[in-house]
């Protein structure tokens, strides 16, 4: 304690605790502050010294009091409901390895968003503040979201335009539907499109979010395999026509795990097989903020037919704090899709939509996009360096040109799991590639993400992990 009145006032509280028993009561501040000849404040520490062991309790406007053991509760009995809900939808790990939560000094390569220093955190402050001063923000939204920012998000599509074969026909801002994420998007167009026992097509490795959803929604998930770029047109067909699929579910920029990219001969093709089986390519723009040598040039800008479902969201690339997306469809299917969002969400905080049409519309936002793409030069470069410097027993699939993961093998007579488990309790935070494969896991690999942990910490990260191996 550091403090002979201190120490002694401590001792004495000590033999009233064993003297007392579970809640008796102790002297006042007052009393203990005249028997000792201290002060208030020294009465305080040693209460508090005791308070911190948990022999004692303080109760406001009561006093302090020996500590009651807790009372003992009969256990839950619920095993009645292992009948009652029948099988698991969501597989048996419906929660990814990136919504893990980790010590502050971990580091953490696991998650799936960038770093909040990343982020427009002043833009997005000053935002919310003028949104919550509208009138508007405190009206019920449109269904489908407000339109302004529905025609945001169909201006960016059609300006990506430029970068497909220009075949696409103009989109209009109907087309679109504001949504409460990403997630909730994928969510509602599994639903929407097709029904419980129907299959998706699906990449394999994929992102988990959407491998739960698709069961959550009953479907039947086939996978095809991709490498560092597509999966093959012929191998998409084929599984659509023994499948009997109509939905395909893709992220050809920068996909999450791998990083991949889709050339355009690949998006022309794949683009094909779907509108040759009368199906839909449900494509997760995930990462249209995070190009760094390559640009976003989503399939949807090249859809004729109303082959293409397209998601955005900015909550990656603006805020946590705005779980905004966008859906943009055509035909029936969009409206059908704004339907089961209607029934599911009703519709999206007013709020958070002016918040993040403010956020976007307003110049500071391509300075922010320009900067998060130099940002994540710098950290992807030096975590391969890293890597290829202290941690030679993982092999780096590729280097991708967009994106926020990295996507490595480890040795064959490793298992992923386990490393994961030992990576963290050694200090470092990272994803299991088990849990983005659809089905068959295809070998060891891990994920990590080179956005979200501390670059200077890049080197001390590869240098646990190769010791691990």
């Amino acid at each position: 304690m550091g403090n002979d009145s201190s120490e002694r006032i401590v001792r004495h509280l000590r033999d009233v605790v064993a003297e007392s028993g579970p809640g008796g009561r102790l002297p006042s501040t007052r009393v203990l502050a005249r028997r000792f000849g201290a002060g208030p404040v020294t009465v305080q520490k040693a209460i508090g010294h005791l308070v911190a062991e948990g022999s004692v309790e303080t109760r406001p406007g009561a006093g302090n009091f020996v500590t009651r053991p807790p009372t003992a509760r009969r256990a839950l009995e619920v095993d009645w409901q292992t009948t009652a809900l029948g099988p698991e939808r969501s597989g048996p790990s419906p929660i990814g390895s990136t919504l893990r939560g980790i010590d502050p000094d971990t580091i953490a390569m696991h998650g799936g968003y960038p770093a909040i220093d990343l982020m427009p955190m002043r833009d997005v402050r000053s935002a919310l503040t003028r949104a919550a001063r509208s009138d508007e923000a405190f009206d019920r939204p449109p269904v489908t979201g407000v339109a302004e920012l529905r025609a945001w998000f169909v201006r960016e599509l059609s300006a990506d335009g430029a970068s497909g074969s220009g075949r696409g026909q103009p989109w209009r801002e109907s087309d679109a539907v504001i949504t409460s994420g990403g997630q909730s998007a994928l969510s509602a167009v599994f639903r929407a499109l097709a029904g419980p026992g129907e299959s998706i097509v699906m990449e394999s490795p994929t992102y988990w979010g959407a491998i739960a959803a698709a069961r959550q929604a009953g479907l039947v998930i086939v996978p095809v395999a991709r490498t560092t770029r597509a999966p093959s047109a012929d191998d998409l067909d084929e599984a659509m026509r023994a499948s009997g699929a109509r939905l395909f579910y893709a992220q050809p920029n920068f996909a999450n795990p791998t990083g991949a990219l889709w050339t355009p001969d690949e998006r022309r093709a794949i683009l094909d097989v779907v509108a040759d089986r009368r199906g839909f390519l449900v494509e997760d723009d995930w990462a249209h903020d995070f190009a760094i040598d390559a640009p976003v040039a989503p399939v949807a800008a090249d859809d004729t037919d109303g082959h293409v479902v397209y998601i955005r969201s900015l909550t990656k690339s603006a805020s946590l704090a705005l779980r905004v997306a966008a859906v943009i469809a055509r035909g029936p299917a969009r409206q059908r899709i704004a339907n089961a969002l209607a029934v599911s969400d009703l519709y999206v905080s007013p709020i958070l939509q002016r918040a993040a049409l403010d956020v976007v519309t307003r110049p500071a936002w391509r300075t922010h996009c320009t900067r998060l793409r130099r940002e994540l030069v710098e950290r992807r470069d030096r975590l391969v360096a890293a890597i290829g410097d202290h941690a030679p027993g993982l092999e780096i699939t590729h280097i991708p040109r967009g994106g926020l993961n990295l996507w490595l093998r480890l040795p064959e007579d490793v298992d992923a799991e386990v490393f994961a488990a030992r990576s963290l309790a050694a200090g470092v935070s990272i994803s299991p590639g088990a849990e983005w494969f659809p089905a068959a896991v295809a070998g060891p690999y891990i994920r990590l993400n080179y956005g979200s942990a501390d670059p200077t910490r890049h080197v001390e990260a590869a240098r646990i992990l190769e010791s691990l191996l």
